[in-house]
């Protein structure tokens, strides 16, 4: 269910950007434009948690498999690699203006693959973030390696960071513990919740108007905003594609900012977000 309600407090953060938005209804806005001009107007210390899922630079003109059927790996221009230093530029910025929006406790969540999480886990480092965990979501359904020459990738890493260390930030352990995952084999009941989580990729219903090349399934989105966040809290995705984190956003009474420069996937989103309302 969409809560309807807009704060004044949610107001107030979004009132400096001076893009105009590409979509707002309840709390749920989109933006049409580069994250960092979005995020550079936002108030400082003002979000509450930010997933991102940043360009994994792969695209190298590689093949895979996607349902049975062997595929490029190319996902656009914003996927391709502009060398080292400027991927390492590019992440560097993006992660240092999130730094700037998120409250002292609030928290950020990065996935990615080798291609491009250890850059970004450097310069979160670099920049004075405070590692909490590293996630392994492992893909119980991962497509084969068609080169038989090393080993197939079955996982993505997600780093958890608290923007300051000495702040304290939002953890429901209980509800991570206690809660009900029957989507996850390796989660036992009643015990704590490890950090290798076992999801499959996106549901086929999840993808019923279209689907985005990286998109993210929502029992993984569920669990990240269920864990970090409490009901009203505001969270940004700077990188938001077909907008998962919002929908998961929505659906437990969360504000949500998304950001992304692809009108296609915005459009996307918005589908997915009035199929809430039906």
């Amino acid at each position: 269910m969409v809560v309807a309600v807009e704060s004044k407090k949610s107001k107030k953060i979004l009132a400096d950007v001076k893009v105009k938005p590409y979509f707002k209804e309840d709390n749920f806005v989109l933006y049409n434009e580069d994250s960092l001009r979005v995020l550079n107007d936002l108030e400082e210390n003002s979000v509450d948690m930010i997933f991102a899922d940043p360009p994994y630079n792969l695209s190298n003109g590689g093949f895979t498999v996607h349902a049975g059927r062997m595929v490029s790996v190319n996902k656009g221009i914003w996927d391709i690699s502009n060398g080292f230093e400027n991927d390492y530029a590019f992440h560097y910025k993006w992660l240092e203006a999130c730094r700037r929006v998120l409250k002292p406790g609030g928290t950020l969540w990065v996935s990615g693959t080798y291609h491009s999480i250890y850059q970004c886990g450097y310069a979160m480092q670099a920049l004075g973030y405070h590692i909490l965990n590293d996630i392994s979501w492992f893909k119980p359904n991962a497509s084969p390696n068609l080169s038989c020459r090393f080993f197939t990738a079955s996982h993505e890493t997600i780093i958890w960071a608290r923007k300051e260390k000495k702040a304290k930030h939002t953890f429901n352990y209980s509800a991570m513990k206690e809660g009900s995952w029957p989507e996850d084999k390796l989660k036992k009941p009643g015990l704590q919740m490890r950090s290798v989580w076992s999801m499959g990729t996106p549901k086929p219903e999840e993808k019923k108007f279209g689907k985005h090349p990286t998109q993210k399934p929502l029992d993984l989105l569920k669990r990240i905003v269920l864990a970090s966040t409490n009901k009203g809290d505001v969270i940004i995705d700077p990188f938001t594609g077909s907008s998962t984190t919002g929908i998961a956003a929505a659906m437990n009474g969360r504000k949500f900012v998304g950001i992304d420069t692809e009108k296609k996937f915005l459009d996307l989103s918005i589908k997915r977000f009035n199929d809430l309302k039906e």
